[in-house]
């Protein structure tokens, strides 16, 4: 669990991250959605809130053209969540469902130099 962004659930600030690579999900429908990594995210003061976290890969990102290492700032709102398997097979018992903190609703997102 992000235990830092546990103690700031429901707030909005501005956030600092680098940005990885690309990835893809499966969206609605089993449709690909790409999605965006960025590590060592941090908050406003250049406290590391999480190691990493992953985004949709919205406009904002697209007019970015993102290269792995450029800075990135955005704000977003810190949401709790839950995560684990949610199946019905017997044999996946590792993944029990928790509950997490991820960033939400990133706006004004754009590159910085560190």
């Amino acid at each position: 669990m992000r235990k830092k962004l546990a103690k700031r659930d429901g707030e909005r600030a501005t956030f600092h991250g680098t940005f990885e690579r690309f990835g893809k999900k499966s969206g609605w429908m089993g449709q690909e959605q790409k999605t965006v990594l960025l590590e060592d995210i941090s908050d406003a003061s250049g406290a590391i809130v999480s190691d990493h976290l992953w985004f949709n890969f919205t406009k904002a990102f697209t007019l970015l053209n993102l290269q792995p290492g450029d800075g990135v700032q955005f704000d977003a709102r810190v949401k709790k969540y839950v995560k684990g398997y949610f199946g019905r097979r017997d044999d996946v018992f590792d993944k029990p469902a928790e509950v997490d903190y991820k960033l939400s609703h990133p706006t004004k997102v754009s590159k910085v130099t560190k």
